[in-house]
């Protein structure tokens, strides 16, 4: 793994309410260069309260979103934000699924077409780019919506249990080729999941979101960096994380 260079995405003092109950309170997260951070939270805990705001797709009660330096707190379309579901349109060309991100931005659209097009070999779409999603698998219809949030970050991308629909080999090929996609681009990834072997083996940290109002109750570097071969996942050094996560976790609920 190259070094973690410089902060990308700050979040300071987050805090939001709905009504009169509040779902996160005080959240203060950060993303450096090339870094994956995965969040780790029981249900209602207010990840995906979190990633609206980080997104722009909420605004704040309280706090700052920067990124790279600039404020954009509360506007949308600056960061990408890929949900569980691939979400493509199932009457558009693949191509044109993936360019949608950037006609967003204001590209024309065979130009933004052709762009997508550059990226489908390396992204391992090579040939499916007049095809509909229909006739994609499930593998290569998230490296396609990869692909689309991709092209429209600014070096960090927002994922939602994006690999939670895979079967477990599928899971196990595009962990190791989005580890290498992350590493080639320098992409800034925070990652939802509910998977804690996932989060351990592919993050540099992890962050547990618990309590009533959710707060970052604990923050964990893993080690050895990324790159991690599978096998990690039956070391001691895995385990010892596992079993902190997990009690982490369960005395979150107690929060």
């Amino acid at each position: 793994m190259r070094g973690v260079e410089k902060e990308v995405l700050l979040a300071e003092g987050l805090s939001k309410s709905y009504g009169d109950r509040m779902i996160i309170q005080n959240i203060s997260i950060s993303l450096k260069e090339g870094e994956l951070v995965s969040l780790l939270g029981v249900s209602g805990a207010g990840k995906t309260t979190l990633f609206n705001l980080l997104s722009g797709l909420e605004h704040p009660d309280q706090g700052r979103v920067r990124l790279n330096d600039q404020d954009i707190t509360g506007a949308p379309g600056q960061i990408s934000y890929m949900l569980q579901k691939d979400l493509l349109l199932p009457h558009k060309k693949v191509a044109d699924n993936v360019a949608l991100s950037l006609v967003l931005q204001g590209q024309g659209r065979r130009e933004a077409r052709d762009t997508a097009i550059s990226y489908f070999e390396s992204f391992g779409l090579a040939g499916t780019q007049d095809k509909y999603p229909a006739q994609l698998s499930g593998g290569m219809r998230q490296r396609a919506a990869l692909l689309r949030a991709f092209l429209g970050s600014k070096g960090v991308v927002l994922l939602d249990e994006p690999f939670s629909a895979l079967d477990a080999l599928t899971k196990r090929e595009i962990h190791r080729w989005y580890m290498g996609m992350m590493e080639q681009l320098n992409l800034a990834t925070l990652f939802i999941t509910h998977d804690i072997d996932e989060a351990i083996l592919l993050s540099d940290r992890v962050c547990i979101l618990a309590g009533q109002p959710g707060q970052i109750a604990a923050e964990l570097e893993i080690l050895p960096r990324r790159p991690r071969e599978l096998a990690f996942t039956l070391s001691e050094e895995f385990v010892a994380y596992k079993r902190q996560i997990l009690s982490l976790l369960e005395k979150g609920q107690t929060m």
